[in-house]
């Protein structure tokens, strides 16, 4: 446990940004999920639709510092990569 209020403070701190940063990292999953889930299916046209939404996604996590701006190219070339797969 924190010995000091600075200490403790900074443990709030720590919690309030994890439930940010795990929202922003739920949020980019799911928009990649979705879209892998409709290239799977073969339904192109409407993977292609949720290609922005999955770019906000990943460049809020980068952003944000959740991702590395490495990681967050990476992820926009596979999603971009799957929905042109026919």
């Amino acid at each position: 446990m924190a010995n000091t209020a600075s200490a403790r403070k900074a443990i709030r701190v720590a919690d309030r940004k994890r439930i940010i940063n795990d929202r922003l990292r739920k949020t980019m999953r799911k928009a990649i999920k979705e879209i892998k889930d409709l290239a799977r299916e073969k339904k192109m046209s409407e993977a292609k639709a949720l290609i922005s939404n999955a770019y906000k996604a990943i460049d809020k996590a980068a952003k944000r510092g959740v991702i590395k701006q490495n990681t967050a190219s990476r992820k926009k070339a596979f999603v971009s990569r799957i929905s042109k797969a026919s």
